[in-house]
């Protein structure tokens, strides 16, 4: 899976930009602790994916973080439904509240460390 390209749809790139600039303050907080490198892969964030968007995104080792807010309160479905195709290309998903981000920093971080540590150790 290291470093598959998974296609996208191209009318995505100018939306995962506004994205990027109007970020939501657990997006914030977050990639503040995952970026540069900082747990020795490097995340890039909005990254276009087939016909979506995920928050967070490794290509080194296939993992898709989101964070979960109000606006994913009523489509548990679509939710579902667009990780189960991501899934079948060997993306591996981590799903955060925004409460848990903004309140429980540190316990977030911690899954997704070991989840990097587990992705980047061969089989």
């Amino acid at each position: 899976m290291r470093n598959k390209i998974i296609p996208y749809n191209p009318e995505l790139k100018q939306l995962a930009r506004q994205l990027r600039k109007n970020s939501t303050l657990p997006e914030v907080l977050l990639w503040q602790n995952i970026k540069r490198r900082a747990l020795g892969v490097q995340f890039h964030r909005q990254v276009p994916m087939l016909n979506y968007i995920v928050d967070f995104y490794c290509h080194e080792i296939g993992l898709a973080i989101e964070i979960d807010g109000r606006s994913h309160d009523h489509s548990v479905l679509y939710d579902a439904k667009r990780q189960g195709e991501l899934e079948a290309y060997g993306v591996k998903f981590l799903r955060f509240s925004n409460e848990e981000v903004k309140k429980h920093m540190f316990s977030v971080l911690l899954v997704i460390e070991e989840t990097v540590k587990e992705l980047k150790t061969p089989l």
